[in-house]
C-alpha cells in the first residue's frame, strides 16, 4: 500500500476538483472529459457536478457499485486501512469532504490523504 501523487488536472490546480480528479484516475479518462460529462449530468439533475448523487449516477453508468464502510470504528478507520484491506480492484472513496481513488491497494491523490476517514466507496465492476 502506497500513496501515489497524481493530478490529472491540466492546469495543475488541486482545490475543488477532487471528484473530477478521482473519477479521471479511476476510469482512465481525461480530466476534461470527466469535467464535461459531470457538468452535463449536473445540468440534467439541476445540481452541481460535485454533489454526491450527481457523480454517483455518473459512476453507476460507468459500471461502479456503491458500498458503505462498516460503522465499527468510524473515528479510526482510514483510507490507508481501506487500502490494506483492498489490495485488488479500483475504488473511489468519499470522506465527507474529499474524494480519493484506490487502485490495487495504492491511493492516488494530490496530497497524502491516507489518514482521512472514508464514509462510503464506489467499486469498479462486479
Amino acid at each position: 500500500m502506497a500513496f501515489i501523487r497524481s493530478n490529472p488536472n491540466p492546469s495543475g490546480t488541486y482545490v475543488g476538483d477532487c471528484v473530477i480528479r478521482a473519477i479521471s484516475i479511476a476510469t482512465d479518462t481525461t480530466w476534461e472529459r470527466v469535467y464535461i460529462e459531470l457538468a452535463i449530468q449536473g445540468f440534467i439533475m439541476s445540481d452541481m457536478p460535485s454533489a454526491n448523487h450527481v457523480w454517483g449516477v455518473y459512476l453507476k453508468s460507468k459500471g461502479f457499485t456503491r458500498n458503505t464502510i462498516p460503522n465499527t470504528c468510524p473515528d479510526c478507520y482510514t483510507v490507508a486501512d481501506f487500502c490494506g484491506e483492498h489490495p485488488k480492484g479500483t475504488y473511489i472513496l468519499a470522506t465527507g469532504s474529499h474524494v480519493v481513488t484506490v487502485i490495487n491497494g495504492d491511493y492516488y491523490d494530490t496530497w497524502d490523504s491516507g489518514d482521512e476517514m472514508p464514509i462510503f466507496y464506489w467499486k469498479k465492476g462486479a
